[in-house]
């Protein structure tokens, strides 16, 4: 099984876009909110200038999106 690292923010919404997400809305502060049109899953994605999203933000960004941790790595 891969080990999970932090990921900037440019990595993740890359690799929603592979999955079907599109920005969606501007959420509360610092967060956005990507959208997948065939289901219509909401996922909030933090985008902090510089600083890249942590390992537990990015576990619970894959399960919402229901794919497996070596599914989320390889796309």
């Amino acid at each position: 099984m891969p080990k999970l690292t932090e990921l900037s923010y440019q990595e993740v919404t890359s690799r929603l876009k592979k999955f079907g997400f599109r920005f969606y809305r501007q959420g509360k502060g610092s967060h956005e909110l990507w959208v997948r049109d065939t289901d219509g899953k909401v996922v909030p994605v933090p985008h902090h200038k510089g600083k890249p999203i942590c390992k537990g933000t990015l576990r619970a960004i894959i399960r919402e999106i229901n794919v497996s941790l070596l599914e989320f790595l390889k796309s």
